[in-house]
């Protein structure tokens, strides 16, 4: 399988068939093989549902797993990466933000230029204020204390090498860390590419003060 394409999710039903049909077009203009890995991250909406028709309709392509209650995002890629069978991963969020149209690019970044992991930067975000600032200073913080020269470690859009998934375990708020994961892992080709940033379309973000919080306990611990 040329792409698996992992999505964890915490109540985003609106958006998810535009997502698929948007990741669907994409694979096809190129014919890739892929499949379409959603991690329904204990929604209390009907994302569920949405996930389940999307599923009837492609059973082939379409995948799922239903956590029974919000664990976050990091439980969610570690059990997509588990399930993962493409020869790359490519993560992304289920809001629309991210744009399956970077999928290709991504794809020839690691299989052509030899990356083990390309991580998205997005240079000119659709995010309020109140996000963008704390994010800036905590990428700044990563870059220093890790010496990874990523811009955007936090970037839901990222593509890899399916040996890197393999090879860490993801959990806490350790998602924003993956690169330093794989670093400590010996995968050192890390590069970055310069995403499009959506506006949100549908519903709201999630993002809060004590995900902050969280996120800096969590490079204390991978350190």
């Amino acid at each position: 399988m040329d792409i698996s394409v992992v999505i964890p999710l915490y109540n985003e039903a609106e958006s998810l068939p535009e997502l698929f049909a948007w990741i669907e077009r994409v694979m096809k203009e190129h014919n890739f093989s892929y499949e379409v890995i959603f991690i329904n991250d204990g929604s209390t909406d009907n994302s569920w549902e949405v996930i389940e028709a999307l599923k009837s309709k492609n059973p082939e392509v379409v995948h799922a797993v239903k956590f029974r209650r919000n664990y976050g995002k990091s439980p969610g890629l570690n059990c997509g990466f588990q399930r993962a069978k493409g020869d790359v991963v490519i993560t992304m969020d289920a809001d629309l933000q991210d744009s399956p149209d970077e999928i290709p690019e991504l794809r020839r970044m690691i299989l052509e230029e030899g990356y083990d992991l390309v991580s998205g930067w997005k240079k000119k975000r659709r995010d309020p204020v109140g996000k963008r600032w704390p994010s800036k200073f905590f990428n700044w913080t990563a870059r220093r204390v890790s010496g990874i020269k990523l811009h955007d470690f936090n970037c839901g859009l990222k593509a890899y090498r399916r040996k890197v998934v393999k090879s860490i375990e993801v959990y806490g708020e350790m998602h924003r860390f993956i690169p330093i994961l794989a670093k400590q892992a010996g995968f050192r080709r890390i590069g970055e590419k310069v995403v499009e940033h959506h506006a949100r379309k549908y519903g709201c973000s999630k993002f809060g003060l004590e995900r902050t919080v969280k996120g800096y306990l969590d490079l204390i611990t991978v350190l």
